[in-house]
Protein backbone atom coordinates (compact mmCIF):
# COMPACT_ATOMS: atom_id res chain seq x y z
CA UNK A 1 0.00 0.00 0.00
CA UNK A 2 1.46 3.34 -1.09
CA UNK A 3 1.39 6.52 0.98
CA UNK A 4 -1.38 7.94 -1.22
CA UNK A 5 -3.44 4.77 -0.91
CA UNK A 6 -3.02 4.84 2.87
CA UNK A 7 -4.13 8.48 3.07
CA UNK A 8 -7.15 7.74 0.88
CA UNK A 9 -8.04 4.90 3.23
CA UNK A 10 -7.85 7.15 6.30
CA UNK A 11 -9.91 9.82 4.54
CA UNK A 12 -12.54 7.20 3.70
CA UNK A 13 -12.63 6.13 7.35
CA UNK A 14 -13.10 9.74 8.48
CA UNK A 15 -15.96 10.41 6.05
CA UNK A 16 -17.67 7.14 6.95
CA UNK A 17 -17.39 7.79 10.70
CA UNK A 18 -18.74 11.33 10.31
CA UNK A 19 -21.82 10.14 8.39
CA UNK A 20 -22.35 7.23 10.79
CA UNK A 21 -22.48 9.55 13.78
CA UNK A 22 -24.98 11.80 12.00
CA UNK A 23 -27.41 9.10 10.94
CA UNK A 24 -26.65 5.96 12.98
CA UNK A 25 -25.76 4.00 9.84
CA UNK A 26 -23.71 4.01 6.63
CA UNK A 27 -20.23 3.51 8.14
CA UNK A 28 -19.52 0.13 6.59
CA UNK A 29 -21.38 0.86 3.35
CA UNK A 30 -19.49 4.08 2.77
CA UNK A 31 -16.14 2.62 3.79
CA UNK A 32 -16.50 -0.49 1.64
CA UNK A 33 -17.92 1.53 -1.23
CA UNK A 34 -15.04 4.02 -1.25
CA UNK A 35 -12.40 1.35 -0.67
CA UNK A 36 -13.83 -0.74 -3.51
CA UNK A 37 -14.24 2.24 -5.84
CA UNK A 38 -10.63 3.35 -5.32
CA UNK A 39 -9.33 -0.24 -5.38
CA UNK A 40 -7.51 0.27 -2.09
CA UNK A 41 -7.76 -3.37 -0.92
CA UNK A 42 -9.78 -6.56 -1.51
CA UNK A 43 -13.43 -6.35 -0.44
CA UNK A 44 -12.98 -9.24 2.02
CA UNK A 45 -10.12 -7.41 3.79
CA UNK A 46 -12.09 -4.17 3.78
CA UNK A 47 -15.04 -5.96 5.40
CA UNK A 48 -12.74 -7.22 8.17
CA UNK A 49 -11.37 -3.73 8.75
CA UNK A 50 -14.91 -2.38 8.77
CA UNK A 51 -15.97 -4.91 11.42
CA UNK A 52 -13.17 -3.81 13.74
CA UNK A 53 -13.84 -0.13 13.17
CA UNK A 54 -17.58 -0.61 13.68
CA UNK A 55 -16.78 -1.79 17.22
CA UNK A 56 -14.47 1.18 17.76
CA UNK A 57 -17.03 3.60 16.34
CA UNK A 58 -19.76 2.23 18.62
CA UNK A 59 -17.48 2.51 21.65
CA UNK A 60 -16.55 6.09 20.73
CA UNK A 61 -20.20 7.03 20.30
CA UNK A 62 -21.14 5.52 23.67
CA UNK A 63 -18.12 7.18 25.26
CA UNK A 64 -18.97 10.70 24.14
CA UNK A 65 -22.80 10.56 24.18
CA UNK A 66 -25.39 9.71 26.80
CA UNK A 67 -26.97 6.41 25.79
CA UNK A 68 -29.88 4.32 27.15
CA UNK A 69 -30.88 0.99 25.61
CA UNK A 70 -34.43 -0.21 24.93
CA UNK A 71 -33.98 -3.95 25.49
CA UNK A 72 -37.58 -4.75 24.55
CA UNK A 73 -36.69 -3.47 21.09
CA UNK A 74 -33.14 -4.79 21.05
CA UNK A 75 -33.74 -8.44 21.99
CA UNK A 76 -35.51 -9.53 18.75
CA UNK A 77 -33.25 -7.27 16.67
CA UNK A 78 -30.04 -8.70 18.10
CA UNK A 79 -31.18 -12.34 18.06
CA UNK A 80 -32.38 -12.30 14.45
CA UNK A 81 -29.46 -10.27 13.14
CA UNK A 82 -26.87 -12.52 14.80
CA UNK A 83 -28.50 -15.55 13.17
CA UNK A 84 -28.37 -13.70 9.86
CA UNK A 85 -24.66 -13.03 10.31
CA UNK A 86 -24.03 -16.78 10.54
CA UNK A 87 -25.67 -17.33 7.14
CA UNK A 88 -23.92 -14.34 5.61
CA UNK A 89 -20.45 -15.51 6.63
CA UNK A 90 -21.09 -18.96 5.11
CA UNK A 91 -22.22 -17.33 1.86
CA UNK A 92 -19.24 -14.97 1.92
CA UNK A 93 -16.79 -17.88 2.18
CA UNK A 94 -18.30 -19.49 -0.92
CA UNK A 95 -18.36 -16.26 -2.92
CA UNK A 96 -14.81 -15.31 -1.91
CA UNK A 97 -13.57 -18.63 -3.25
CA UNK A 98 -15.67 -18.93 -6.38
CA UNK A 99 -16.83 -15.49 -7.47
CA UNK A 100 -14.75 -12.47 -6.44
CA UNK A 101 -16.18 -10.31 -9.24
CA UNK A 102 -19.70 -11.34 -8.26
CA UNK A 103 -18.93 -10.30 -4.68
CA UNK A 104 -17.99 -6.77 -5.81
CA UNK A 105 -21.03 -6.57 -8.07
CA UNK A 106 -23.36 -7.71 -5.27
CA UNK A 107 -21.97 -5.09 -2.94
CA UNK A 108 -22.46 -2.35 -5.54
CA UNK A 109 -26.07 -3.39 -6.14
CA UNK A 110 -26.73 -3.60 -2.40
CA UNK A 111 -25.33 -0.11 -1.83
CA UNK A 112 -27.45 1.46 -4.59
CA UNK A 113 -30.59 -0.42 -3.57
CA UNK A 114 -30.26 0.62 0.05
CA UNK A 115 -29.67 4.27 -0.80
CA UNK A 116 -32.77 4.30 -3.03
CA UNK A 117 -34.85 2.68 -0.27
CA UNK A 118 -33.83 5.39 2.16
CA UNK A 119 -34.67 8.23 -0.23
CA UNK A 120 -38.10 6.91 -1.19
CA UNK A 121 -39.13 5.73 2.27
CA UNK A 122 -42.71 6.56 3.16
CA UNK A 123 -43.86 8.73 6.03
CA UNK A 124 -43.51 7.26 9.54
CA UNK A 125 -46.20 4.81 10.61
CA UNK A 126 -48.84 5.75 13.17
CA UNK A 127 -48.35 2.52 15.15
CA UNK A 128 -45.32 0.23 15.75
CA UNK A 129 -45.04 -2.72 13.36
CA UNK A 130 -44.49 -5.34 16.05
CA UNK A 131 -41.92 -8.06 16.69
CA UNK A 132 -42.39 -10.10 13.46
CA UNK A 133 -41.15 -7.12 11.43
CA UNK A 134 -38.17 -6.72 13.76
CA UNK A 135 -37.28 -10.40 13.30
CA UNK A 136 -37.55 -10.15 9.51
CA UNK A 137 -35.53 -6.98 9.06
CA UNK A 138 -33.06 -8.07 11.74
CA UNK A 139 -32.35 -11.33 9.90
CA UNK A 140 -31.96 -9.52 6.58
CA UNK A 141 -29.62 -6.98 8.17
CA UNK A 142 -27.55 -9.76 9.70
CA UNK A 143 -27.21 -11.48 6.32
CA UNK A 144 -25.77 -8.30 4.81
CA UNK A 145 -23.60 -7.92 7.90
CA UNK A 146 -22.14 -11.40 7.48
CA UNK A 147 -21.49 -10.83 3.79
CA UNK A 148 -20.07 -7.31 3.79
CA UNK A 149 -20.08 -6.11 7.43
CA UNK A 150 -22.90 -3.76 6.36
CA UNK A 151 -25.82 -4.56 8.65
CA UNK A 152 -27.52 -1.20 8.44
CA UNK A 153 -29.78 -0.69 5.41
CA UNK A 154 -32.75 -3.04 6.02
CA UNK A 155 -33.04 -2.15 9.70
CA UNK A 156 -32.45 1.53 8.96
CA UNK A 157 -35.28 1.50 6.44
CA UNK A 158 -37.59 -0.20 8.96
CA UNK A 159 -36.76 1.80 12.09
CA UNK A 160 -36.81 5.20 10.39
CA UNK A 161 -40.44 4.50 9.46
CA UNK A 162 -41.40 3.57 13.01
CA UNK A 163 -42.96 6.14 15.40
CA UNK A 164 -39.76 6.29 17.43
CA UNK A 165 -37.42 8.96 18.71
CA UNK A 166 -34.50 9.33 16.31
CA UNK A 167 -32.01 9.11 19.16
CA UNK A 168 -33.44 5.72 20.18
CA UNK A 169 -33.17 4.54 16.57
CA UNK A 170 -29.53 5.59 16.42
CA UNK A 171 -28.72 3.83 19.69
CA UNK A 172 -30.42 0.61 18.54
CA UNK A 173 -28.47 0.65 15.29
CA UNK A 174 -25.15 1.20 17.03
CA UNK A 175 -25.79 -1.76 19.34
CA UNK A 176 -26.79 -4.02 16.44
CA UNK A 177 -23.71 -3.02 14.45
CA UNK A 178 -21.41 -3.71 17.39
CA UNK A 179 -22.91 -7.14 18.14
CA UNK A 180 -22.91 -8.21 14.50
CA UNK A 181 -19.36 -6.98 13.94
CA UNK A 182 -18.10 -8.86 17.02
CA UNK A 183 -19.72 -12.14 15.93
CA UNK A 184 -18.52 -11.71 12.35
CA UNK A 185 -14.92 -11.19 13.49
CA UNK A 186 -15.03 -14.33 15.63
CA UNK A 187 -16.44 -16.41 12.75
CA UNK A 188 -14.05 -15.06 10.12
CA UNK A 189 -11.00 -15.42 12.37
CA UNK A 190 -12.06 -18.93 13.37
CA UNK A 191 -12.32 -19.98 9.72
CA UNK A 192 -8.81 -18.68 9.01
CA UNK A 193 -9.93 -15.89 6.67
CA UNK A 194 -8.72 -12.96 8.75
CA UNK A 195 -5.58 -11.28 7.36
CA UNK A 196 -3.35 -9.54 9.90
CA UNK A 197 -2.99 -6.56 7.56
CA UNK A 198 -6.68 -5.86 8.28
CA UNK A 199 -5.92 -5.54 11.98
CA UNK A 200 -2.91 -3.28 11.28
CA UNK A 201 -4.96 -0.95 9.08
CA UNK A 202 -7.71 -0.85 11.67
CA UNK A 203 -5.21 0.12 14.39
CA UNK A 204 -4.01 3.07 12.30
CA UNK A 205 -7.63 4.11 11.65
CA UNK A 206 -8.76 4.01 15.29
CA UNK A 207 -7.52 7.56 16.10
CA UNK A 208 -9.46 8.86 13.08
CA UNK A 209 -12.72 7.25 14.26
CA UNK A 210 -12.24 8.39 17.87
CA UNK A 211 -11.24 11.89 16.80
CA UNK A 212 -14.26 12.35 14.54
CA UNK A 213 -16.63 11.13 17.27
CA UNK A 214 -15.03 13.40 19.87
CA UNK A 215 -15.23 16.45 17.59
CA UNK A 216 -18.83 15.80 16.54
CA UNK A 217 -19.98 15.35 20.14
CA UNK A 218 -18.65 18.83 20.94
CA UNK A 219 -19.62 20.50 17.66
CA UNK A 220 -22.89 18.91 16.49
CA UNK A 221 -23.72 20.10 12.96
CA UNK A 222 -26.90 22.12 12.49
CA UNK A 223 -28.35 20.25 9.55
CA UNK A 224 -31.74 18.63 9.02
CA UNK A 225 -32.10 14.86 9.06
CA UNK A 226 -33.40 14.84 5.49
CA UNK A 227 -30.42 16.85 4.27
CA UNK A 228 -28.09 14.38 5.95
CA UNK A 229 -29.90 11.49 4.28
CA UNK A 230 -29.55 13.11 0.85
CA UNK A 231 -25.83 13.68 1.47
CA UNK A 232 -25.20 10.12 2.61
CA UNK A 233 -27.32 8.60 -0.14
CA UNK A 234 -25.50 10.65 -2.76
CA UNK A 235 -22.16 9.30 -1.54
CA UNK A 236 -23.56 5.78 -1.44
CA UNK A 237 -24.85 6.08 -5.00
CA UNK A 238 -21.45 7.19 -6.29
CA UNK A 239 -19.68 4.40 -4.43
CA UNK A 240 -22.15 1.76 -5.64
CA UNK A 241 -21.99 2.85 -9.28
CA UNK A 242 -18.18 2.85 -9.14
CA UNK A 243 -18.14 -0.69 -7.75
CA UNK A 244 -20.52 -1.98 -10.41
CA UNK A 245 -18.56 -0.27 -13.17
CA UNK A 246 -15.29 -1.73 -11.91
CA UNK A 247 -16.82 -5.22 -11.60
CA UNK A 248 -18.25 -5.17 -15.13
CA UNK A 249 -15.01 -3.81 -16.58
CA UNK A 250 -12.99 -6.60 -14.97
CA UNK A 251 -15.57 -9.22 -15.86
Amino acid sequence: MTALTFLLFLASVGIAAYCQNLTGFAFALLLLGMVGAFGLMPITDAANVSSILSLVNAWAYWRYNRVTFDWVLLRPVLTSSLLGVLGGVVLLEWLSTNAVTTLRLLLGVAIIGCSVLLLVQAAPRDKPSGKPALWFFGGLSGLLGGLFSTSGPPMVYHLYREPMDRGAVRECLFMMFAANAALRLVLVAGSGHFAWRSLLLAVFAVPVVAGVSWWQARHPPRISRRAVEWLVCGLLMLAGVSLIWASLARG
